[in-house]
């Protein structure tokens, strides 16, 4: 469930490995080797013979069966500061299909059994660094070696999931409400997509609702949209600008006449490693097309070539032939300020060197001024920060790697522990120590 819709996903979108899930498939062998002693001793009726335990002194372990022990289990984040919570439902379907045991080859199945707490996708939580302060995301109490071997892939989903929509969000606000376009496909496996995508989603949504925006989410991949019914959209890569001999323009006109209108056309200008003759070629080029469509009296063929935008991609170890070098090497290097209003003051004038006749200038001018500037390679919210300070003027930035990134400040790791047992019908605080029971008034009885 998410804050926005009230709705939790379940295994219709999911599609979870069910069978070898329940069987330890993707489990730590630790857990699986736990369940399988405690289902051991659970089968003998084996009791508790110890005299070291952590039991207050008037509570007696006599009779105790570990094998069938009841716990409290707490799942938490150790991120610092705020994180944003993606990866809930996924963790509650994999309580619902995988909790229980195997009599032979028959899953019995025992999630009625538990009691499950959990805050829904899109909250936020904060850690102020002591663990003995963490606000837990998901509780559970039922028998330990029924889903101790849940352990490993529900922390998975949380952490990947809640770590890219935190650095999406982080993003967002160093773009001070621009659009991101989500990129980082090509950075990881294909089976991740569905899961990232969704929490580049959530991030959007969060972020509208924390700063009163209407920003739309944009993926490149149709598997970034699966769980929430999006449908990557995407411009033009180099490579098919090569197919086109490094005509930029000719591989613009092409897509425009090819392509359904409702894709936006933004032509990628770095190809020649000069963005601005580029970006002048394309934009003439596409308004040539659109006006001798509009003066045949086809203005929806017209609306085909409508420039939408350009995209600055050059790589960071080259200075575009626009951007005079100066004393400073490093600052001439990639997608740079300079180079952006460089393009921007070269498209706004672009019309007024255009032979038109009168009535058209001002069209022309509006055409131009229009086209949208988007960058792309290297950006993270640090550069994004720069230029917004600088004022640079981009309209959209294409961010990949960094939305990963789980390093220093990012690292988004979530941990379980054990923090109560059942002791004759009686929940007792038992936690490693450094750790303890804690609360978040986010969370909410799911079953």
């Amino acid at each position: 469930m998410s804050i926005f819709d009230q709705k939790r996903l379940d295994n219709s979108t999911f599609k979870l490995d069910i069978e070898r899930m329940r069987r330890g498939w993707y489990t730590d062998k630790y857990f699986v080797n736990i369940a399988s002693i405690l289902s051991t001793l659970a089968a003998k009726g084996e009791t508790y013979t110890g005299d070291q335990h952590n039991l207050p002194e008037n509570l007696s372990p006599q009779g105790l069966l570990p094998g069938d022990i009841e716990v409290e289990m707490q799942w938490f984040t150790r991120r610092a500061g705020n994180t944003l919570v993606v990866g809930v439902d996924k963790a509650l379907t994999m309580l619902r299909h995988c909790t229980g045991y195997f009599e032979g080859e028959t899953f019995i199945n025992t999630a009625d059994q538990l009691q499950v707490w959990a805050v829904q996708d899109g909250c936020t939580v904060f850690y102020d660094g002591d663990p003995l302060n963490i606000r837990p995301v998901l509780r559970v109490r039922g028998r330990y070696r029924n889903f101790a071997i849940l352990e490993t892939p529900t922390l998975g989903i949380l952490t990947r999931a809640s770590r890219v929509a935190t650095n999406v969000y982080q993003t967002l606000i160093a773009a001070r409400g621009k659009p991101i376009l989500f990129f980082p496909a090509r950075f990881d496996l294909h089976e991740v997509q569905a899961a990232d995508g969704y929490a580049y989603q959530i991030a959007v949504q969060r972020y509208n609702l924390d700063y009163a925006h209407t920003l739309g989410p944009f993926v490149s991949t149709d598997a970034q949209g699966d769980w929430w019914g999006g449908a990557g959209g995407g411009t033009v890569a180099h490579a098919a600008i090569a197919c086109f001999l490094g005509d930029t323009s000719q591989a613009m006109l092409a897509f425009a006449r090819t392509l359904p209108r409702h894709i936006p056309r933004i032509a990628l200008v770095d190809f020649n490693n000069d963005c601005v003759h580029d970006s002048l070629a394309v934009c003439q080029a596409m308004f040539e097309e659109y006006r001798r469509h509009v003066e045949a009296h086809q203005p929806e063929t017209a609306e085909q070539f409508r420039l939408y935008g350009v995209r600055l991609d050059t790589s960071g170890n080259q200075r575009d032939r626009s951007v005079p070098p100066l004393g400073d090497p490093s600052l001439d290097l990639g997608v740079n300020p300079r180079l952006v209003f460089l393009v921007r003051q070269a498209l706004d004038s672009a019309w007024q060197s255009w032979n038109l006749p009168p009535d058209w200038r001002e069209t022309a001018r509006q055409y131009c001024q229009a086209v949208k500037i988007v960058v792309s390679g290297g950006f993270n919210p640090e550069k994004i920060s720069r230029f917004e300070k600088l004022g640079v003027p981009v309209d959209i930035y294409a961010v990949g790697s960094s939305l990963f990134d789980n390093h220093g400040s990012t690292v988004t790791d979530f941990t379980a522990d054990v923090v109560r047992v059942n002791v004759h019908g009686q929940w007792v605080d038992l936690a490693k120590v450094g750790r303890r029971a804690c609360d978040n008034p986010d969370l909410e009885r799911v079953w």
